[in-house]
């Protein structure tokens, strides 16, 4: 899939949680919902995104979300 696609999509859900007061609160909201719709394939490519180009492109949020949330965002292998 194409990484600026899923840029894209990321960002889009940061859109929707950024409307929550709390930050803290906002990144867990992105997290749960990559982790909830997301398939494996799709989350592998947006961490590998995350650790080869710095997450360029994404919103600080989003950034939050990945970085905090990866151990539980990483698809089993």
């Amino acid at each position: 899939m194409d990484v600026q696609r899923l840029v894209k999509m990321a960002n889009d859900i940061g859109s929707f949680f950024e409307s929550e007061k709390d930050p803290v609160k906002g990144a867990e909201g992105v997290a749960i919902h990559i982790r909830k719709f997301w398939d494996p394939r799709m989350r592998r490519e947006i961490l590998a995104h995350l650790d080869e180009n710095d997450g360029a492109g994404l919103k600080p949020l989003v950034l939050e979300a990945l970085r905090t949330h990866s151990h539980d965002l990483a698809p089993i292998s």
